[in-house]
């Protein structure tokens, strides 16, 4: 792991004790034991990704970033958990990840347990929020201080004790604490520290928007909404609160921050470089390709592909057959899932619950491919309604 960033061990001397007491976390069940050379060699590489590996492929799969209307800072999906069921009954697990958007793809990545992930979003300012993110796991041994770091809290003294409380007392701590100004601009100052140790070429505007995320979370605190540029907030987008404690259909609350195995999972990634953000348009012509491209030649399918609702957009630019003719390029097994999201202002759906913004949809990759190939899908109410 690399250093951590000696500003923050400073401020929060306390807890410099509780990162020797913790161990590093690897991700298990990667074996690089496969019997082809050209398969182990790439199996290797997923298993920890060097630095400069971190970069060279964040750099080779990314296209030229684009301009979207919404800060996307956090989703404004209320019903994102509601396919953990539907994923545990399909048995997706492990192979690689594919997903949009900032912090939602970690609880489904803390469900499914990959053993790579990949971001891709159109905007470049995804690519630098979850480089930010990255850093406060990077950072943070334990939840507690992940949150902390986030909304600019001094950790408490004892970080180890807080990893069996629930994510509503660690909020409530959030809430009771007030943010203190000098420690902010010096926990500030760490993470953009930690940040240019990432191996990731970063300009003085990229470490400002990565500021700007900071300052948005500190400030707004857990209360943090959806917006979007030129548009009035609409009340029915959840807030970051109501998005960590929401639950699945069966009323289990799955935020990756409800777990603290969860969240260790996820920080092994992040620690061992294999969650890759990426600039890239799903209808482009190299992201989603380049990307395929590597998880076949590390002997892996991709295991869930979350979409969020760019579908609709594709239609809107007429670009829906470039996109699925990438997904059909992508290495599958049987139980390659889609997770799409469906807005009800637009659309109404059989699954769609009362009191929620949104509904979430699953359905199986390789027959949405058979279905694009065999020309099913005319309109956007065909994709949605003809799974």
């Amino acid at each position: 792991m690399r250093r951590l960033a000696p500003l923050v061990l400073a401020l929060a001397a306390a807890g410099a004790a509780a990162f020797a007491l913790w161990p590093e976390p690897r991700v298990a069940g990667l074996s690089t034991a496969a019997t082809l050379p050209a398969v182990r060699a790439a199996t290797t590489r997923t298993a920890a990704l060097d630095d400069s590996t971190f970069a060279a492929l964040i750099e080779g799969m990314s296209e030229q970033g684009r301009y979207f209307d919404t800060d996307n800072l956090i989703s404004n999906e209320s019903s994102y958990l509601h396919v953990m069921g539907a994923l545990r009954e399909r048995g997706v697990e492990g192979g690689a990840y594919i997903g949009v958007g900032p912090d939602q793809n970690f609880s489904y990545m803390g469900a499914i347990r990959p053993r790579i992930a990949f971001i891709v979003d159109i905007r470049r300012d995804n690519l630098l929020q979850h480089l930010f993110f990255k850093t406060l796991f990077e950072l943070a041994p334990t939840r507690i201080e992940y949150v902390a770091y986030l909304f600019g809290r001094t950790p408490p003294r004892d970080p180890p004790e807080w990893t069996d409380r629930p994510l509503d007392r660690l909020i409530a701590w959030i809430d009771e604490t007030p943010a203190d100004a000098d420690y902010v601009a010096g926990l500030r100052s760490a993470v953009l520290d930690h940040a240019g140790t990432l191996g990731v070429p970063l300009t003085a505007d990229d470490l400002a928007t990565i500021a700007r995320i900071h300052a948005t979370f500190t400030n707004a605190g857990p209360d943090l909404r959806y917006s979007s540029h030129g548009r009035a907030p609409r009340p029915s987008y959840p807030t970051y609160r109501q998005l960590l404690f929401a639950a699945d259909r069966d009323g289990n609350r799955a935020n990756f921050l409800t777990s603290e195995d969860d969240y260790a999972f996820l920080r092994a990634m992040q620690q061992n470089n294999l969650v890759i953000p990426v600039v890239g348009d799903f209808a482009g012509p190299h992201a989603l390709r380049t990307i395929g491209e590597y998880v076949r030649n590390a002997g892996l399918s991709v295991s869930a592909f979350y979409l969020s609702n760019v579908e609709f957009y594709l239609w809107q630019d007429g670009l829906f057959d470039r996109f699925a003719n990438n997904v059909a390029t992508l290495p599958l097994d049987d139980r390659t899932t889609m997770i799409r999201s469906l807005f009800g202002r637009i659309y109404d759906h059989p699954q769609s619950l009362p009191g929620f913004n949104s509904t979430q949809l699953v359905q199986d990759m390789a027959g949405f491919v058979a279905s694009f190939q065999a020309g099913r899908y005319e309109t956007y109410a065909d994709l949605i309604y003809r799974q």
